[in-house]
């Protein structure tokens, strides 16, 4: 088994062991696990840039990873092994490695099976002392990877790491491992801390370039939420039951994106990221997502203008929204709570699929829905209702979008478990978010208070053929006002027919 894949592995094996809090990652008597030959513990996954200058401040263009308090603790049995009198008696390695020279670390005998530690095999053949890592140098750079020793003494139990920072002079993907060689080191815990640090803060190289994007979208909220109060205040005699949810959309909408930004600011300045705030954050947003979804799914089916109530699929409707809810806030926690690695691995994989699912299921619901209610508005040639949905077209476009997306996602998911395209990984976040707002916006445009929103409000439909199991709600859900407002229209009719009569006998008199 190719080492890469085993590290990739265990690093999903030990995402649940590890607590990491932002580009501040503590370890609290942390286990070591075996991995092959060897004994491991992940220490974090980052990109990170190149260090812009040697200052010393938070945002002072320097780029590193610092340890800080690192201490180990073996097992008794391991310590008893030892005389106090012994200068060195147990190993550990920190090792530092950029995602591409991954197979720098470890080596092969005769083409078998690969070993993170050295053999006798292979310190006959590569050269590399018995007992510890294998590190190959890497071809741009012979000082990576960086491997930093740590000494056990006679018989003691614990020992400390020097405070040490390493210095990034070239922008990539980094990983930290700490590794045990020797089979009496089974067992060894630790704990401390090791800081993170991009040029401009503590934000990890996929998620600084959201900062600015979340204040953009912060302003381009305020400016719908000041053109939709404005006719919503106008017209507020007039507004019906989607335009309220509509407006709950947009606040929601708003609010997700000030928390954002400053979740990541905080993040940025302080390296830590608290964990109630952002679960609040991605909780708003799972709930904003799923309205957004389940209002335009209501629209394709003609909610408002085909029919007044979605009658038997309203438990449907309800019962994919909680779904969609669940998958999307799963997704989320896991993707911003807790761990913030840039090695998502392939574990992620499997909560981007339901996830996935579940938006393709509704895209292709909404497609349907959305054809049915033009059929229906073609057949009894309701012209001003036609050119409203006529307008989704666009609000389509966006889906198929969508929908082409999340193939990609998926794919991008599957083929890069340790994430070297991390530079260009917060388009994927930004794009959800632009797709949001852009279907929001059009269903702004649709939907728009007015005058006029009521007489779209399914006033020409009485006798329109729903589907069996919807058709006695939806008789029941009528109002008596739409009722009279249809036997006004329909008077309305039959008085013109009245008097277009009348003329004609007069005509015939004359």
């Amino acid at each position: 088994m190719d080492l890469a894949y085993r590290i990739s592995i265990f690093i999903l094996l030990s995402t649940a062991l590890t607590t990491i809090n932002a580009s501040i990652h503590i370890y609290q008597n942390q286990l070591f696990n075996e991995v092959g030959n060897a004994y491991l513990l992940p220490g974090g996954s980052e990109g990170l840039a190149a260090s812009l200058s040697s200052h010393n401040s938070v945002s002072d263009g320097r780029s590193f990873i610092r340890f800080e308090n690192i201490t180990f603790w073996r097992t008794q049995a391991a310590a008893d092994g030892h005389s106090d009198k012994e200068q060195s008696t147990g190993l550990i390695q920190a090792v530092i490695f950029e995602a591409a020279d991954r197979n720098n670390i470890g080596g092969s005998a005769y083409g078998g099976q690969r070993s993170i530690c050295c053999t006798p095999d292979l310190a006959k053949l590569e050269g590399c002392k018995q007992g510890e890592v294998i590190r190959i140098p890497s071809a741009t750079d012979s000082k990576w990877p960086i491997v930093l020793n740590i000494l056990f003494s006679g018989n003691y139990l614990s020992t400390s790491m020097d405070q040490a920072e390493v210095p990034i002079m070239k922008t990539g993907m980094y990983n930290l491992f700490f590794i045990a060689c020797d089979p009496m080191l089974k067992g060894t815990t630790m704990r401390g801390r090791t800081v993170w640090k991009n040029p401009d803060g503590y934000l990890p190289g996929r998620m600084a370039p959201l900062m600015k994007f979340y204040v953009y979208m912060t302003i381009a909220y305020l400016l719908l939420s000041a053109i939709w109060l404005l006719q919503y205040t106008r017209f507020w005699k007039d507004i019906l039951l989607l335009q309220h949810c509509i407006t709950a959309v947009i606040g929601l909408g708003l609010f997700e994106m000030i928390l954002w930004y400053f979740d990541y600011s905080n993040f940025n300045s302080t390296g830590m990221r608290p964990v109630v705030i952002t679960s609040w954050v991605v909780t708003i947003g799972a709930i904003r997502k799923t309205l957004a979804r389940l209002l335009i799914l209501s629209v394709s089916m003609g909610y408002g203008v085909v029919r007044p109530t979605l009658g038997g699929l309203t438990s449907k409707v309800l019962l994919i929204g909680a779904t969609y809810f669940l998958a999307s806030e799963l997704l989320d926690i896991t993707e911003y709570v807790g761990t913030i690695n840039d090695v998502s691995g392939r574990a992620r994989l499997f909560l981007v699929l339901p996830d996935a699912f579940l938006d393709a299921f509704l895209i292709l619901w909404i497609f349907t829905s959305l054809s049915k209610t033009l059929e229906q508005l073609q057949v009894k040639r309701i012209s001003a209702k036609l050119d409203l949905f006529n307008l989704s077209n666009i609000s389509m476009g966006s889906f198929i979008m969508d929908l082409i997306y999340l193939v990609l996602q998926v794919y991008f998911k599957a083929t890069d478990p340790f994430n070297e395209r991390w530079q260009s990984a917060w388009i994927i976040t930004a794009f959800w978010d632009i797709l949001s707002f852009a279907l929001l916006c059009v269903i702004c445009y649709l939907w728009a208070p007015s005058q006029s929103s009521q007489r779209y409000a399914y006033s020409e439909d009485v006798g329109e053929e729903y589907d069996d199991e919807e058709a006695q709600s939806l008789t029941r859900g009528q109002s008596d006002g739409d009722v009279s407002l249809v036997k006004q229209e329909r008077n309305n009719r039959n008085a013109g027919v009245s008097d277009h009569e009348d003329d004609m006998e007069e005509d015939k008199r004359e």
